[in-house]
């Protein structure tokens, strides 16, 4: 195994129309990719990472606190995965497979967490990114993979943003800047 991939905060908070910070459709419109995909690595035996924004309630020293409404609040239906993604965890997370739940509070999953030392570990040298949102968490998690001297593939059909010009910009900054393949 030499690829992971990385499910970027997919949640209720994130993706339903009821969500605290809601891409809405854009979100909604690549469930089946997300879920597809996520399955696709499960069943390959590939090593899969849930990062999942984690928030507490009124921090006054995160720096998000004065950018965004509070979202994905510890102990909240909010950080729950949305839709049929939470089935397919929930299976997975059963059968014992290759998947690692990851609290992350900053944009990118390598700050402040252990995923450099887990994908290294396993000798991973390719991450595959999905998810939400194009142009903020899954564009810091991939410049830092770049910054780490990762391959960094980004499926296109499975990353949405509330910001659609956002979504545009970053999609050709993997591209042309980074380096990554963008499926």
């Amino acid at each position: 195994m030499n690829k992971a991939l990385l499910n970027i905060d997919y949640t209720v908070d994130f993706i339903a129309d009821d969500g605290a910070l809601t891409c809405g459709k854009p979100g909604q419109e690549i469930e089946d990719r997300i879920v597809s995909i996520t399955q696709e690595f499960i069943n390959q035996g590939d090593y899969v990472v849930f990062a999942i924004d984690l928030h507490t309630k009124d921090d006054p020293f995160h720096p998000e606190t004065k950018l965004f409404p509070p979202h994905n609040i510890k102990n909240t239906k909010g950080r729950h995965l949305y839709g049929k993604l939470n089935d397919v965890y929930q299976k997975a997370q059963q059968e014992q497979k290759n998947i690692y739940w990851m609290d992350k509070t900053r944009y990118s999953a390598f700050a402040g967490t252990d995923l450099e030392i887990k994908l290294r570990e396993r000798n991973i040298n390719e991450v595959h990114l999905i998810g939400v949102c194009t142009d903020i968490c899954i564009l810091h998690t991939a410049v830092d993979a770049y910054n780490k001297g990762f391959k960094i593939v980004i499926h296109s059909s499975a990353v949405a943003s509330f910001n659609p010009t956002g979504h545009d910009w970053a999609l050709n900054h993997f591209k042309h800047s980074i380096g990554a393949t963008v499926l």
